[in-house]
């Protein structure tokens, strides 16, 4: 078997999940599309792009891409808490968005009914084969009186609007990628690989934020990950994690903070015993229990025969060759858990 080293591993992993180029310049076409109907529809206003695509940590198949239009203080003017909710500017966008996109694509929907936070775009058109659409969530926010961060809609609150700061967020996010020679967005893509096959603990988000505080100067990518579940594991120990724009409240989990934290705490165990294996020569063992953090994109493997291997010069080791000397019972066991 050709072994490969952690990194190695590491690097092919990220490779397979990595956005592809073709699929990257299509979404960034059609948001250039959605932020000029923005503009025309909301003169003055500043366009601000979120999410995956603009944080560069995008994986395939690429489904979504994320925009929003903080307007300009005369179309804000009767908006905000105590005032008029979003619809009226949800409606706005959604007229100019049809208006500048129907003609290319021609299964266009544009949705504001029943929408919490941003008009719903779909294309009827992926730009991944096989997925069924590709859609949009774009926002009309509104500045904050104090100047500090946005307004944004949540139709499901009685005040009618939120405040949040996603300008800053994308500014640290990108930040972080020039500081970390870009291994920021490369753990975070294998990050939310982790997450999606571990029952989605973290909105990815939460991910983010928390790796903001930790993965903060370029590392291999193992290093990466286990800085980054052992600092999640214990972040969250002190309760949820803080907006790092110190505008909107803390970032929801999506399951219970124990059964969060007990998948961090064996991401965080997994991760280090890769890593002791590796050190102590059982690449084997170490791309087994790497592959129980990053199944599919870590090929899984028997180490059975390897670790039997450890414990047979263990003992020999223990017990040395001279005359006389009796081996130690020894009882074979993985080195991992079952």
């Amino acid at each position: 078997m050709n072994q490969k080293t952690l990194g190695k591993l590491l690097e092919c992993a990220r490779h397979a999940i990595e956005v592809t180029d073709d699929e990257l310049d299509e979404a960034k076409r059609r948001r250039r599309l959605l932020a000029g109907a923005m503009r025309r529809a909301f003169p003055g206003s500043t366009i601000y792009f979120n999410g995956s695509v603009a944080h560069g940590d995008a994986n395939t198949p690429l489904t979504d891409v994320d925009l929003g239009a903080k307007l300009s203080s005369e179309d804000a003017d009767g908006y905000g808490p105590g005032q008029s909710d979003a619809l009226p500017l949800m409606e706005r966008a959604r007229q100019a968005i049809r208006e500048d996109l129907s003609e290319e694509f021609k299964k266009l929907t544009v949705t504001v009914e029943g929408r919490r936070r941003a008009v719903l775009v779909r294309f009827g058109e992926p730009v991944t084969l096989g997925q069924p659409d590709f859609t949009a969530d774009v926002m009309t926010a509104i500045p904050h009186p104090s100047g500090k961060g946005l307004y944004i809609p949540n139709m499901e609150i009685s005040a009618r609007w939120d405040r949040a700061d996603p300008l800053t967020h994308t500014r640290l996010v990108l930040d972080a990628l020039d500081k970390t020679d870009r291994v920021f967005a490369r753990a975070v893509r294998l990050l939310k690989h982790w997450n999606k096959t571990h029952s989605k603990p973290l909105c990815s988000w939460n991910i983010k934020a928390l790796a903001l505080d930790c993965i903060d100067e370029p590392m291999p990518l193992i290093d990466a990950l286990s800085t980054f579940f052992t600092h999640a594991y214990d972040a969250l120990g002190d309760g949820p994690t803080p907006d790092p724009a110190g505008v909107a409240g803390p970032i929801p989990l999506n399951m219970p903070m124990a059964e969060a934290r007990r998948r961090l705490r064996t991401a965080r165990d997994d991760v280090a015993l890769a890593k002791e294996h590796e050190s102590e020569g059982r690449p084997l063992s170490a791309q087994h229990a790497l592959s129980r953090v990053l199944p599919h994109i870590v090929p899984d493997v028997d180490a059975t025969d390897e670790e039997q291997a450890r414990l047979r010069l263990s003992a020999i080791g223990m017990t040395g060759f001279g005359p006389g000397l009796v081996a130690p019972s020894v009882t074979p066991t993985r080195a991992w858990a079952p």
